[in-house]
Order: C-alpha cells, then sequence, then structure tokens
C-alpha cells in the first residue's frame, strides 16, 4: 500500500502544479464507501469556486487547505492515488492508473478541474479509501492520533533511544504502529531493520544503544532519500532490500540469503545473516499469522498483510472474507462474485508482484452477491429418500411379525 513516500511525492506534485488556482468544476463518486459522512452533491457545491493554498500530508494522509473550510482530505488505503493529468506523479503500482485508461478513471473517487484547466483526480481501484469534507482534518482521527511524522517530525536520537527503552513489544510491529511513529509501512519497515541489522522481531526495549542510534539513522535516510528521488524505485541503491523482498521468493540481497517470517503481523523479508536476534528478551517468532489486538493510530497497510497492531490491510483481509453460513444436510457452498469496484488488474507493487505474496483477491471489498435459495433439491431429495427408508423399515417389521406368529 502507498508509504509516506508515495504519499509525499502526490502532496509535492500539488504544491508545485495546482496551488493559487480556483476550482470551477467538481465530479464526486456515488460511493459511500469511500465518501465518508457526506453526499456527493454536498461534497461538490462545498468546494466549488474555492481556492487551493497548500497541500498537506501527515503519515499516509494528505489534505488540500482551501481558502476557507470545510477541507478535503484523503486516507489513501491500500490502493489510494493521486493523478494530475499531464503530470508524471510516482504511485505504488497497484495504485497506477494506466495511460490508456479513460479519464477521468473509472476508479475516480474525487475529480477537479481547475480555473487553468489543470486536473486532478485520486482515485482507489479496491475503495478501502477514505475521502472525507472536514473543519480541521488535524483535530480528528485519523490525522488526530498519528504519532510524529518520520519526516518533518522526526525524534532526536536521545528521544528515539528513550522511547524505544520502554518499549515491550518487537521491533517491526512498533515501527508500523502509526500512533508512534506515523508515514512508516512495511516496506519501509524492513528496509529500515535490514540496513540497521536488526532482526524484526527483537525487542524494542532489548535493543542496545548502539543499535537505536542505527536505526534512527536508517529510518532518517530511506525516507529521506526515497522521497529525494520522488519514490522512483528504479533510482534505490541497487544494495536496498527493497529490490529483493517482493512476493516471498527465495533469493539474496549482496550475496546474503532473504527469509521470510511474520513479524508485526506482516509478512516480513529479512537476512538471518545479518540480522540475529540477541539478548533475552525476543518475540517468539510467529510463523503463522496471528489475530491481532487492535490498537489506535495504526493503519495498513496497506495494503495486504496486515495484523500486529491492525492495519488497513488487516481490516481489508477481514472485510474480504466471505461470511460463514451454516452448511447443514449436504448444501451447496454459496457462490462468491467478484465486485466490479474491487479492481480488475492483478497489480502487485511497483516491481510487478503483489505485496508480500499475496493473492489480489485477498484486498478485494466486501461487496459480494451471495446465493442463499439453491439447496432446496438437495434438500428435497434426502427428505424423500428418508421417508423410503422409513417406510421399507416399516414393511421388514411387518415381515417379522407375521413370521413370529
Amino acid at each position: 500500500m502507498p508509504e509516506l513516500p508515495e504519499v509525499e511525492v502526490a502532496r509535492r506534485a500539488i504544491t508545485e502544479h495546482c496551488l493559487n488556482k480556483k476550482i470551477k468544476k467538481a465530479i464526486i463518486a456515488n460511493d459511500d464507501k469511500v465518501i465518508d459522512g457526506i453526499s456527493p452533491s454536498d461534497f461538490e457545491s462545498s468546494i466549488l469556486g474555492k481556492t487551493i493554498v497548500a497541500a498537506h500530508r501527515k503519515g499516509k494522509n494528505l489534505w488540500l487547505h482551501l481558502d476557507s473550510p470545510p477541507f478535503p482530505s484523503f486516507q489513501f488505503g491500500m490502493a489510494g492515488a493521486i493523478h494530475i493529468n499531464g503530470v508524471a506523479v510516482a504511485q505504488y503500482k497497484r495504485s497506477a492508473v494506466k495511460d490508456t485508461d479513460e479519464w477521468p478513471s473509472k476508479y475516480s473517487k474525487f475529480f477537479i478541474e481547475l480555473d487553468d484547466g489543470l486536473e486532478l483526480s485520486f482515485t482507489d481501484k479496491r475503495r478501502f479509501a477514505k475521502v472525507r469534507l472536514l473543519q480541521d482534518p488535524t483535530s480528528v482521527p485519523p490525522i488526530s492520533e498519528l504519532g510524529p511524522d518520520a519526516l518533518f517530525e522526526p525524534m532526536t536520537v536521545d528521544e528515539f533511544t528513550k522511547s524505544l527503552g520502554k518499549k515491550k513489544l518487537s521491533i517491526k510491529t512498533l515501527l508500523l504502529d502509526q500512533s508512534y511513529i506515523s508515514g512508516i509501512g512495511n516496506w519501509v519497515a524492513d528496509e529500515v531493520l535490514y540496513q540497521a541489522k536488526i532482526h524484526p522481531l527483537q525487542i524494542a526495549s532489548s535493543l542496545s544503544k548502539e543499535s537505536c542510534r542505527a536505526l534512527h539513522k536508517s529510518i532518517d535516510e530511506v525516507v529521506q532519500y526515497s522521497v529525494k528521488v520522488d519514490d522512483d524505485s528504479t533510482r534505490f541503491p541497487p544494495e536496498w532490500l527493497f529490490h529483493y523482498r517482493w512476493g516471498k521468493k527465495a533469493g539474496k540481497v549482496n550475496g546474503m540469503q532473504i527469509d521470510f517470517i511474520t513479524a508485526g503481523g506482516r509478512t516480513t523479508a529479512y537476512v538471518p545473516e545479518l540480522q540475529k536476534l540477541s539478548g533475552g528478551q525476543v518475540v517468539k517468532a510467529a510463523n503463522k499469522p496471528k489475530r491481532p489486538s487492535k490498537r489506535k493510530g495504526v493503519e495498513d497497510d496497506d495494503e495486504n498483510d496486515a495484523d500486529a497492531p491492525e492495519s488497513e490491510a488487516e481490516k481489508a483481509k477481514e472485510i474480504a472474507k466471505p461470511k460463514k453460513l451454516s452448511n447443514p444436510r449436504g448444501r451447496k457452498p454459496a457462490t462468491r462474485k467478484k465486485s466490479n469496484e474491487s479492481g480488475d488488474d492483478n497489480d502487485g507493487n511497483r516491481n510487478g508482484h503483489d505485496d508480500d505474496g499475496n493473492s489480489d483477491h485477498e484486498d478485494e471489498d466486501d461487496d459480494v452477491d451471495v446465493e442463499k435459495k439453491k439447496p432446496r433439491k438437495v434438500a428435497d431429495r434426502k427428505q424423500a429418500k428418508a421417508t423410503s427408508t422409513k417406510m421399507v423399515t416399516s414393511q421388514n417389521s411387518k415381515k417379522l411379525k407375521v413370521k413370529a406368529k
């Protein structure tokens, strides 16, 4: 799912191309799963004629500051993306709308045309994003519950080291907790832990001061560099784990074997030779995904391998699971029809793989038609068979009585 670098690149594109321009046309999708708490017509009328003054971001959330409130706010979810017609904006591949698609895209949830003719659209193929119209986005969830932004509000080394010393949970789990640091998602967490040579399951409070400093440095460098190159992964350093972590495929980075475990409830890539557990306080390696306890301020995921602090991706998987129906008397299982809105692509992440190797279908929404009325014939046949058995039993019983006489 989109993480801090992707959302920050979108914010910078808006800042460069859309500021001080008036909204002369607005089209808001009739989709109350994404458009949260307001009708499309009221949303449109509230922003028409307004001027975009600034674009702000915290963590994985972005909002447009207009010349007067309310302000459009975007929670990117698993596949949200900003598109500006005629302007290249880097996107998570799963979010990307093809150049050959119609404009605005059929996945557009928020579309505006500015007074100079420039057009901006927020798309969401999977419908796990949220688009809201808020008087003050920073004063209400999810933004009000976020921790310091990893790019704009980094902790000092001393603050970071002190805070880690109080956390009795795995370091990967902590990094994914948006109430602790906002903006870090699965690939960034894997990358910074790899570069800091820290095992994802290491208890945060058991880290040495040296490891705390190394992690602080790697967070700063990975976030800063990915934003500096406009989140263009082809420009990431070739020694980064990023290039080899996708799809849970066995491989090597810098000559060392990559392994996959579940950490923080997420599929996690790490290098055992480099990232070793140390000390007595270690989180037990959980190779089987575990149902998380719900925590405030945690998103994710994106995307599609979620858990421990509950992320958007976990919510997505839970939503995507079809409800279990009782199946008495051998009834046929209910069939599931794919929603057109869930996205017809099989795109993975930006390198063409599904994020962490999970099936796209795990992330589909809950717009599913369930057939419930077909098992009748099966029940009728079983009932007829039962009646026939009773008749045969009754006849045999009569014969036995005759013989007894």
